[in-house]
């Protein structure tokens, strides 16, 4: 009753942007969990069916929303770009990393969903393009660069890919008496996540992912490349000769 009492108040066409958007603020509030056509129908104020006229079903939806996300970050990181011109590449693809980070931390359900879709969003392409091109007008050559997107991996989109997905609800106490009881046989890594207490005020996508860990690895991979950028230097090369 609600939805349709809402529909028959509508006068603005329904827009994808409007449906994302709406979907957007129901994900973070609620959790990804709460996202059906369904419900962002009625939060929207339309019939269900309406919003298979721009997402085409719960799929659709959540490539609507990874797109979306993609945009955000894409727009957070010219913005970074924009602050940063005319200061040196390192300096820029921090800037650039850390506002693609800023949009994560806006939004911790994006990693999980970026990283299950079966196909590249179109938007990663040219974000990673817009990278490589700061690589090179900082003096790298395209070798180096294509190693360095390597290197970067999901950093460039503001998260850190966890090798240890952190467990919840019962799973997580089952996972810490698991443990607990192969401590004996796996001391490093009991010794590791018992020392790896992160700050409250850490910002944090994940057990292996604040935000100490993440500009602590930007820092390790611009000091490797600005040392593979010097050996690789042709008046470096040339002298060795």
């Amino acid at each position: 009753m609600g939805s349709r009492m809402g529909a028959k108040k509508r006068r603005a066409p329904l827009s994808r942007e409007e449906a994302l958007a709406t979907a957007i603020a129901l994900v973070d509030t609620e959790g990804m969990a709460a996202l059906t056509m369904r419900r962002l129908a009625a939060e929207i104020g339309v019939e269900a069916m309406s919003l298979y006229h721009h997402l085409p079903g719960k799929e659709g939806l959540l490539d609507g929303l990874v797109d979306a996300v993609v945009a955000e970050i894409a727009s957070a990181a010219g913005r970074a770009e924009a602050d940063a011109a005319g200061r040196d590449w390192r300096t820029r693809l921090r800037l650039r990393f850390l506002a693609a980070r800023a949009v994560m931390l806006r939004h911790p359900w994006a990693p999980a969903l970026l990283t299950s879709r079966p196909s590249v969003p179109a938007g990663v392409y040219a974000y990673y393009d817009g990278i490589l091109a700061t690589l090179v007008d900082g003096g790298f050559s395209y070798r180096i660069a294509h190693r360095a997107l390597h290197a970067f991996g999901s950093l460039a989109l503001g998260f850190a890919q966890e090798v240890f997905r952190p467990a919840t609800g019962e799973r997580a106490e089952v996972a810490e008496a698991e443990l607990a009881a192969l401590a004996e046989r796996l001391p490093h890594l009991a010794a590791m996540v018992a020392a790896e207490t992160h700050d409250a005020t850490d910002p944090t996508l994940g057990w292996c992912d604040s935000q100490t860990e993440f500009e602590f690895t930007l820092d390790l991979l611009f000091d490797g490349l600005e040392r593979a950028q010097a050996e690789h230097r042709p008046d470096r090369q040339a002298a060795s000769r």
